[in-house]
């Protein structure tokens, strides 16, 4: 097989830590109707991607290739394709879960999970924000429909969904509170947090009150303990989709809203982060940038717990 029907991939043989990742050469993939050929530029390296490299999760037994956000150039298009000519800088999400393969150097994705990469930015920006902006776009304006004066709950908020709520939330006129540990308080200051918890020292779900929105980032008995928080009608929204029926039924008994999502690849909500993006509304802190063929310590970084921000693979 020539070089030029192939590229390198990151890829895994087995289950298991971050020394189960490898480089390989696979067959480049040829876009289909309604498809886009994206020379990956930068691919964003999300908790999920240490998820489903351990436990299979969605994707089941490998080999796979993991990634799910991109930024890069159109290299070719599909049938039908009228969004998107070859040379254009385009960001986006491929679908989650199913749609994974971004670390890698060219992925096919449908032409309504991409919009035009902001000029403002660099691929490693862009790179870093489709799968964590739609997550909280997703569930601040869709499903919490945040107003302005709101008081808005930000679990993990240096973290990478965590540090873009923060900012969608605050653009939409919100007033934030964000749990980190307290070295991270002068980060979430700088990002717009208004009232930071140090979850560490402060049961959270005993001394704050009248919250309309929680954004629950680390699921389990932080989501049914985040509800007691609420003003009556307000609502929880769990980024994590499983857990204990108890979540839905408190809900009910206090009044309030329980809702579990997955983000969705979607060229709309890309519109709006990237509007935000030129508009110097947004914009992701990168706690690391690997290669490639680094993407075993990206993996090992981030499973730290102890970044702030994103960390993102680049592909020369």
């Amino acid at each position: 097989m020539s070089d030029e029907n192939t590229m390198r991939a990151v890829s895994q043989d087995v289950l298991g830590g971050p020394e189960v990742l490898k480089e390989v050469r696979v067959p480049r993939p040829v876009p289909r109707a309604n498809e886009v050929l994206v020379r990956v530029r930068a691919a964003g390296v999300n908790p999920t991607d240490w998820k489903h490299r351990a436990l299979g999760v969605f994707l089941g037994e490998p080999p796979f290739v993991l990634g799910w956000d991109v930024s890069g150039e159109v290299a070719a298009t599909g049938m039908g394709v009228a969004a998107f000519r070859p040379g254009d800088e385009v960001f986006g999400m491929v679908p989650y879960p199913y749609g994974h393969g971004t670390h890698a150097e060219y992925v096919t994705v449908p032409a309504r999970a991409l919009t035009h990469k902001p000029a403002s930015v660099d691929h490693v920006q862009a790179g870093a924000l489709p799968l964590v902006s739609l997550t909280a776009w997703q569930a601040l304006t869709e499903h919490a429909d945040v107003r302005p004066g709101q008081r808005v709950l930000i679990h993990a908020a240096a973290g990478g969904v965590g540090h873009v709520a923060v900012q969608i939330a605050k653009a939409r006129g919100a007033y934030v509170i964000g749990t980190a540990s307290a070295g991270k308080h002068d980060f979430l200051h700088e990002i717009g947090v208004d009232e930071p918890v140090d979850y560490r020292t402060t049961d959270v779900t005993e001394t704050v009150r009248d919250v309309d929105v929680v954004l629950d980032t680390l699921g389990g008995e932080t989501s049914v303990r985040s509800l007691r928080v609420l003003r009556p009608g307000g609502v929880v929204v769990s980024i994590l989709p499983h857990g204990s029926a108890e979540f839905p039924e408190e809900a009910e008994r206090l009044g309030v809203r329980a809702v579990r999502m997955l983000v969705d690849a979607d060229r709309t909500g890309m519109e709006r982060v990237a509007e935000l993006v030129e508009s110097g509304k947004l914009r992701a802190t990168i706690a690391g940038t690997f290669p490639l063929a680094d993407a075993a310590k990206a993996h090992e970084l981030g499973e730290t717990g102890r970044t702030a921000g994103k960390l993102v693979l680049t592909v020369d």
